[in-house]
C-alpha cells in the first residue's frame, strides 16, 4: 500500500506523527527463509526417527494424551477435591455438590478420553490388550470412586505441614500456597492413575508439578499419610521409593537410586526395586542424599547434606559429623554410610 501523503501527514497530531510505521509482516514467499528446505528436511528427520524406532506410519492425526488436557483436568479436580479453596472464587457453601458434580461429570469425562487415548498407544506398541473401551470405562469408575479417599489422604498433608511449620498460620494459607502440598496433590492423582497401568497420563501429571514447584515425585512413589516435604525446591522422589507415614522432607533432599543394572548389550534395565525405603515418622533434612535399595528406620532423623547407601536402623540420628567417624549413640559405623 502507498504511503499516506505528506499532507495528510501534516495535518495529524505531532505525537502521532513522530510513530515509526509498523514492522512488514514477512511473506510465507520469501526466498531467504528457504520454507520448503525446512519442512523437507524435518521431514526426513522425522522418518528417520520412525524407522529407527520400527514405528508404523502415524495414522494421520495425533493419538497422544494431551498435555494441556491433563493440565485442564488437574484442575478441575483440584476444585471438586477442595471446593470452597481451589474451586471457582464465587462459588458459595449452598452450591458446592452441584459444582463438585457437574465438574466431575466433565473431568472424567475428559479423562475417559486421554485414558483411550493411552490405552490404545500401549496396545500399538504391544504392550496392552485390546478391549480400550471397556478397560478405560473401568479405570474411570475407579478413579472416581477412589476421590473420597484421596481427599482424606491429602486433609492428613495438609495438617501435617500446618503441624510441622510455625510460620503457618492456617490450613488454608498452607492449602493455597505451599508447595509441598501442590505437589502432593497432584502426586496422590498421578499415583491413582499409575496403579491402573495410565503410566503416560501419570507421568503427565507429575511433571507439571514438578514444572510449577521445583518437586520431582515419580507417579509411582508410595507415600503414607501425613506427608510434608517443607520448602520442597529440589527434593527427587524416585518410582520404587517407600515412604511411610507421617515423615517429613526438607528442600533438596534425593530419595534415588544407587546404580543402574544393565543388560548384555549394555542397556539400562527396567523396572526392579533400586530407591529407598523410608519408614513411620522419619525427618530427613536439607541436601540429604539418600540412595538404593535400603530401609531408613523407623523415628531416625537424617541430618543436611548426609550422603547415605546403608541400612539406618530406627531411632537413628545421622550428621555429618557421623559420616567421618563412628557414630556413639546410634551404633551407626557413619564412615561406611
Amino acid at each position: 500500500m502507498a504511503a499516506p501523503h505528506d499532507d495528510a501527514v501534516a495535518e495529524r497530531p505531532a505525537a502521532v506523527a513522530t510513530h515509526a510505521p509498523p514492522p512488514r509482516a514477512l511473506a510465507v514467499e520469501d526466498a531467504s527463509l528457504d520454507l520448503a528446505g525446512i519442512v523437507a528436511g524435518l521431514r526426513a528427520a522425522r522418518t528417520r526417527w520412525r524407522s529407527a524406532q520400527q514405528r508404523p506410519e502415524e495414522h494421520g492425526h495425533r493419538e497422544l494424551p494431551s498435555r494441556e488436557a491433563l493440565a485442564a483436568i488437574v484442575d478441575g479436580l483440584r476444585g471438586a477435591l477442595f471446593p470452597l479453596r481451589l474451586g471457582p472464587q464465587d462459588l458459595r457453601q449452598e452450591s458446592e455438590d452441584y459444582y463438585v458434580g457437574q465438574t466431575l461429570d466433565r473431568v472424567l469425562g475428559s479423562l475417559l478420553q486421554q485414558a483411550r487415548l493411552e490405552l490404545r498407544y500401549q496396545a500399538r506398541l504391544g504392550r496392552g490388550a485390546e478391549d480400550v473401551d471397556a478397560r478405560a470405562l473401568a479405570f474411570v469408575r475407579a478413579f472416581g470412586a477412589a476421590l473420597p479417599r484421596l481427599r482424606a489422604l491429602l486433609d492428613t498433608d495438609v495438617l501435617a505441614a500446618f503441624r510441622g511449620d510455625p510460620a503457618a498460620r492456617s490450613v488454608d494459607e498452607v492449602l493455597l500456597c505451599y508447595p509441598g502440598v501442590q505437589a502432593m496433590i497432584h502426586h496422590r492423582i498421578a499415583h491413582e492413575l499409575y496403579g491402573h497401568g495410565l503410566t503416560l497420563l501419570a507421568r503427565l501429571v507429575a511433571e507439571r508439578a514438578h514444572a510449577e514447584t521445583g518437586i520431582d515425585i515419580h507417579p509411582g512413589a508410595t507415600i503414607g499419610e501425613g506427608f510434608f516435604i517443607d520448602h520442597g525446591t529440589g527434593v527427587v522422589i524416585g518410582e520404587t521409593a517407600q515412604i511411610g507415614r507421617q515423615v517429613r522432607l526438607y528442600q533438596a533432599v534425593t530419595l534415588g537410586a544407587k546404580r543402574f543394572a544393565t543388560e548384555a548389550d549394555g542397556s539400562l534395565q527396567r523396572g526392579g526395586a533400586r530407591h529407598p525405603i523410608v519408614e513411620d515418622e522419619v525427618v530427613v533434612y536439607a541436601g540429604a542424599t539418600i540412595l538404593g535399595r535400603i530401609t531408613v528406620g523407623r523415628g531416625s532423623v537424617i541430618g543436611g547434606n548426609v550422603w547415605i547407601t546403608r541400612d539406618v536402623p530406627a531411632g537413628s540420628r545421622i550428621t555429618q559429623a557421623l559420616t567421618r567417624e563412628a557414630g556413639h549413640d546410634d551404633g551407626i559405623d557413619g564412615a561406611g554410610i
